[in-house]
């Protein structure tokens, strides 16, 4: 009697878990569905080419170094970074541009066994593009395109042979009817001898109908199907009045005809206080696969009020293209993008080992002898100023003069915030010797808009303190910061590592730290969250958590030791059954 009960128990047990892994959120992601963002948190302006049976998806990097993080995939839906195109000092000068400034907007495409990369480099030169044959790289130096005048260049190669750059420019005459006017125009490109030819002719003037006055027409791509050439593009402005707009033509260089019942992608006419939103959807990319499916990416925002307040920024979605009538529809069975749709018909690809989607816990250990790809510099490091070699197995920051609220390089070394829920934690060993010298955790969204948890010394005594930003000046002294909460380490506290900790949910941030793993001390709860969010902070790009040592101004050779580095994510509408789910 007692073996037959057991075996019924362990049946019984069997169905259980069964039934668990079925209704699992992540089991039906391996199996059925796929979670959006496929990329969360700063990955905005996607762009992507299919190069046989594998996919390459690039994003805008504006002020960060390396420039241009370039990613992989078998099936759309799992990515593993492959690099950063523009990963040396000589390829990309960021010097004294501000955080959303630098590279907007690049776009990959692929012909006669190479790749490449146009992009604009916004207040430091302009158009450019690079190449490579293999998307790791390396990639080449930039060969600039002084006669594109605009932003959000692409490369259209065509089946006769020539090619195209298309890009988002001034007004006709630079005679703008309205504030946003803008056109989409198009130039040959000798891509042989990386020139252009002849002079550019506008496409679209304001937008699919100027007389509504439409607003940033950008990021154009030109696609070629049955004969027709498709011109695609954003209007509205990379707010919660974007869209996604499509014309088509029998010419490549017109005359575009826009489809009837534009925009074919957009979320702006859905009300704000709807549930999980996803909003500002547009800058779309459009990738047929080999097996005849149509798919797009896009970026679009998660915000968590009303008000449109995000902190991650612009992140990367995937949605299916429907095609009628002679056109693509983006998401054409649904009012609301879905946070999960059927997977496409591939192969299901291998998880990367750096996670990119739904829940996760990542911590880096510094165990290898450089840093990862994903790991991020605020502007182009022109000096050594870190090591991963003293000692081996953690980060050592020296201390700079320069700031969080300046425009240079600094001891900065910060990945995405990728959720609305999470947290960030680090283990650090630093000796201040003076008032200036601070070093710690820092939450950047802007040169005016971060915070900063650390060590420092106040009023002669070693103390943690927590910082807020104020308006940006001088790069070269500490009168940027407010003090909003401060604490003295005790004696026997002075000579231990310190662990910081940063937890963030929606609008609301909590600052911890202890000399003890694990046993972590409040030093202040409820911090103004919506201070990070783009709404407040303005620009384009999402917070960055990192590691951050500095001088304030003054010379130093004092060092910050980093074990490791932590990162939570913990959405509710991942494990929510509230989330929305195609079927």
């Amino acid at each position: 009697m007692n073996r037959r009960n057991n075996m019924l128990q362990k049946a019984f047990l069997c169905l259980c878990c069964l039934f668990y892994l079925a209704s699992s959120p992540s089991f039906a992601q391996n199996e059925d569905t796929f979670q959006n963002p496929i990329l969360p948190g700063f990955y905005p302006d996607p762009s992507i080419t299919r190069v046989g049976d594998d996919y390459y998806m690039i994003h805008s990097s504006f002020s960060f170094f390396p420039g241009v993080p370039i990613f992989h995939s078998k099936d759309l839906v799992n990515w593993t970074q492959i690099g950063n195109i523009l990963d040396r000092p000589e390829q990309l000068d960021l010097d004294g541009l501000g955080a959303s400034r630098g590279i907007f907007a690049p776009a990959i495409s692929h012909h006669e066994d190479t790749f490449y990369m146009v992009t604009t480099l916004i207040d430091n030169g302009g158009n450019f593009v690079v190449t490579a044959t293999d998307p790791a790289g390396p990639w080449s130096n930039p060969n600039w395109l002084r006669e594109v005048s605009g932003i959000d260049p692409s490369i259209f190669f065509d089946e006769d042979g020539k090619a195209y750059i298309t890009y988002n420019s001034e007004a006709p005459d630079n005679k703008p009817l309205y504030d946003g006017h803008r056109t989409i125009r198009i130039i040959e490109f000798d891509y042989k001898n990386m020139k252009t030819v002849g002079a550019p002719k506008i496409l679209v003037n304001g937008g699919v109908d100027i007389s509504t006055k439409p607003v940033w027409i950008e990021g154009p791509h030109i696609y070629k199907k049955d004969g027709y050439y498709y011109l695609m593009a954003a209007e509205g402005g990379t707010s919660v009045n974007h869209s996604e707009v499509i014309l088509r033509s029998r010419d490549v260089m017109g005359e575009y005809v826009p489809y009837e019942n534009n925009p074919i992608l957009t979320q702006r006419h859905l009300p704000n206080d709807r549930k999980n939103p996803i909003s500002a959807t547009g800058h779309a990319d459009l990738v047929e696969t080999q097996n005849g499916e149509w798919w797009a990416i896009f970026l679009a925002t998660r915000p968590y009020d009303t008000e449109d307040s995000y902190n991650i920024g612009r992140e990367t979605f995937l949605a299916p293209v429907t095609w009628k009538d002679g056109w693509p529809i983006i998401n054409a069975d649904f009012e609301e993008v879905q946070y999960s749709y059927k997977r496409p018909n591939l192969p299901a690809g291998e998880k990367p080992t750096f996670p990119l989607s739904g829940n996760f816990v990542q911590q880096e250990d510094f165990k290898e002898n450089k840093l990862p790809s994903y790991w991020l510099f605020l502007r182009t490091p022109l000096t050594p100023w870190y090591s991963l070699r003293e000692p081996a197995g953690s980060l050592t920051l020296n201390l700079q003069p320069a700031t969080l609220s300046g425009s240079e390089n600094l001891s900065f070394v910060a990945r995405r915030q990728q959720h609305v829920t999470g947290s960030a934690s680090t283990k650090m060993s630093f000796k201040p010797t003076s008032a200036n010298e601070f070093a710690g955790i820092a939450a950047f969204q802007s040169e005016n808009n971060y915070y900063a948890l650390g060590k420092t010394i106040s009023n002669g005594k070693e103390v943690v303190q927590l910082l807020k930003s104020e308006k940006a000046g001088d790069s070269t002294t500490s009168a940027n910061t407010t003090v909003l909460a401060e604490k003295a380490l005790s004696r026997s506290e002075r000579g231990k590592p310190l662990y910081l900790k940063t937890e963030f949910d929606k609008g609301s941030i909590s600052f911890y730290y202890s000399t003890k793993e694990g046993d972590w001390k409040l030093l202040q709860d409820n911090v103004d969250g919506t201070f990070l969010s783009t709404r407040v902070s303005g620009g384009f790009v999402g917070t960055t958590l990192g590691m951050y040592a500095t001088s304030q101004g003054k010379p130093s050779n004092n060092k910050a030791t980093f074990d490791w580095f932590r990162y939570e994510g913990n959405d509710a509408v991942y494990d929510s059954a509230s989330a929305n789910k195609a079927n």
